[in-house]
């Protein structure tokens, strides 16, 4: 959906036990070590769309997450994100409101509903497109993940999954990993996890990350939430990498992210709309999308 381009205070915290009881009253809260904030972002607009993060700024720093934007607005007709390529990543569409018609080149296409999720595992090359349906509230994720080397130009694979099949534990929806009990349907590559969480007017949720997950960060988009002493409105949180867990309090009924992973090993290498471990791969790669790209010309469906 889009390119890679080069370039508090604290407050009481009023808590409530949630149904997985991950409250940390009493000495648990005193002798349980958290992670901090390091890096705080409210990212920028262009246009209807908030650039969060980006390969060359924080991407670099919380890899294999290399890219977020979030959206929000309503549709005016016409395709928000026309036919466009990628190789070395994957795509993660978060739909939060609203609906919006898919295609992509394995073959896939149809539409979403709210609460929906795309997963394009982009790999050796690959070409989509989205638009909204409708005029309703359009708002919601999208997230690039940089791929494993081993898979960085495999053949490409999506997955389209409807709000009934995103699995949730208490107030966390599992869209990309395991939590508790709970596996997500995508298939992604291991050492990911991504929730999609809910909290109430000043509920506490304690996130413990999978072993070894030493990346971790959070995006608000509705509320205010309060994590590692810091007041989060409509922005990204980086915590400093551990095995720690993380505390969470709504201030006002609050919607948000969190994901967690094992760091990526490799340097980011870009292109226009990839980012791959190396010049060769990254190479393959472009050279694979030009060729899907003339197939297109071909059909017209591109310029």
């Amino acid at each position: 959906m889009a390119q890679a381009t080069n370039k508090s205070r604290e407050a009481p915290l009023r808590r409530r036990k949630t149904d997985l009881d991950l409250s940390v009253e009493g000495s648990d809260a005193q002798m349980a070590p958290q992670r901090q904030v390091l890096v705080r972002t409210k990212g920028h607009a262009h246009g209807t769309v908030t650039r969060v993060l980006s390969p060359n700024d924080i991407g670099e720093l919380i890899k294999p997450f290399v890219f977020l934007d979030h959206f929000d607005f309503t549709p005016a007709g016409g395709a928000m994100f026309p036919m466009h390529p990628h190789s070395g990543i994957a795509t993660l569409t978060v739909l939060l409101s609203g609906s919006m018609r898919y295609e992509d080149t394995t073959g896939a296409q149809g539409e979403l509903a709210a609460g929906s999720l795309e997963w394009l595992q982009a790999g050796g090359g690959v070409w989509h497109d989205a638009s909204p349906i409708g005029t309703d509230r359009f708002q919601g994720y999208q997230l690039w993940v940089a791929l494993p080397k081993e898979i960085e130009n495999s053949p490409p694979q999506s997955q389209y999954l409807p709000p009934d099949e995103v699995l949730r534990v208490g107030p966390a929806r599992v869209v990309l990993g395991h939590y508790g009990d709970a596996v997500s349907p995508i298939r992604a590559p291991a050492g990911l996890s991504l929730l999609q969480v809910q909290l109430a007017d000043g509920e506490h949720w304690r996130y413990r990350p999978p072993a070894g997950h030493t990346v971790a960060w959070a995006h608000t988009h509705r509320g205010t939430l309060i994590a590692g002493r810091e007041r989060l409105h409509n922005e990204l949180a980086v915590f400093s990498e551990s095995d720690a867990s993380i505390d969470f309090t709504a201030d006002g009924d609050t919607d948000f992210i969190v994901a967690s992973a094992v760091k990526h090993p490799h340097d980011l290498v870009l292109g226009y709309y990839s980012v791959h471990t190396g010049i060769e791969a990254l190479q393959k790669g472009e050279a694979q999308i030009a060729r899907i790209g003339e197939r297109l010309r071909s059909l017209r469906r591109i310029t």
